[in-house]
């Protein structure tokens, strides 16, 4: 629940106090790590930094006005994939940037890129796959498109990102998904 009130406040009364961004530039948020971030190595818990990496793409969404025109056409967003890679452990009260960026598309998600930075130094990244959830399926990126412009002529999505997203993934959602180990 913490992190539900602590992702709103960002959202609905930080982001309306920041510049604007444009959707497909960066942007940065500053935070500090709260003792509810934290494990009981006394770090930030590793599946916490995907939660606040949400504060970011969330606040990227709305600092872009993607996040308004969302909410009118019922729109979610959702997380298909992700990865991480962690470095250094932020600790309690440190304070860093989550840096957010989109990194490329393809014909099903809009790829972003977090970054947890601080003294100068990446201490986490990781990779998410998004789209965005309608009332009758997922929403095609001609329609993101028509909210946020076309993507640059320069984002190309890495070789590599199509290679995990192929080797991870999952048969879609109306598809039968058996568990068996092998």
């Amino acid at each position: 629940m913490h992190l539900l009130l602590r992702t709103l406040f960002h959202i609905l009364v930080l982001s309306g106090r920041r510049p604007k961004v444009d959707f497909w530039g960066p942007s940065s948020v500053s935070l500090r790590v709260l003792p509810t971030d934290l494990d009981l190595a006394m770090h930030v818990n590793n599946g916490m930094y995907f939660s606040l990496m949400d504060l970011g793409r969330l606040g990227h969404l709305a600092r872009s006005g993607l996040w308004a025109k969302m909410r009118t056409r019922g729109w979610k967003p959702v997380a298909g994939a992700e990865t991480i890679a962690f470095r250094r452990s932020l600790k309690l009260w440190q304070h860093y940037m989550l840096e957010t960026k989109i990194v490329g598309v393809d014909e099903k998600a809009i790829y972003f890129e977090h970054r947890m930075v601080s003294d100068g130094g990446i201490y986490a990244r990781a990779y998410v796959a998004t789209r965005l959830v309608g009332r009758n399926g997922p929403v095609s990126n001609a329609e993101i498109f028509a909210e946020v412009g076309q993507p640059p002529a320069d984002l190309v999505l890495p070789d590599w990102i199509h290679q995990w997203r192929e080797a991870n993934a999952l048969p879609g959602a109306r598809r039968p998904a058996p568990h068996a180990w092998h």
